[in-house]
């Protein structure tokens, strides 16, 4: 799938694609929906996912540093070794997700829904 060159793409669906590798570094992803995408070792460093749907979605090994991230649904993603430090998940729905190895090291989770989140071996 190619990826528009506008940075702004709130409210985009994105259900089930494959973006491993993407670089989606500053993009705007307010509200959109990427229920079941692979996002594996993406580059979405600075993105803006506030209210987006990210459930079940393969987020493992990706770049996901100083993403604002409040809001956002994240249920059942697997988020294995991924690198979010600093990153604000206030009030994001991480009920199931895989954060194993993950770098969450200063990051916010004031008000998120961690039931049954795996952070095994996760930095916090």
């Amino acid at each position: 799938m190619d990826i528009p060159e506008k940075k702004d793409i709130r409210e985009a669906n994105f259900q089930g694609v494959d973006l491993i590798e993407a670089n989606l570094q500053g993009f705007n992803l307010q509200e959109a929906n990427l229920h079941g995408s692979n996002l594996e070792e993406a580059n979405l460093r600075e993105a803006n996912f506030q209210g987006a749907n990210l459930i079940e979605t393969n987020i493992e090994k990706a770049t996901l540093q100083l993403a604002k991230l409040h809001l956002t649904y994240f249920k059942e993603a697997n988020l294995h070794g991924s690198n979010l430090p600093g990153v604000d998940l206030y009030g994001a729905d991480l009920q199931g997700s895989n954060f194993q190895g993950a770098n969450l090291q200063g990051s916010n989770f004031q008000g998120a829904n961690l039931y049954g989140a795996n952070l095994q071996e996760a930095s916090l």
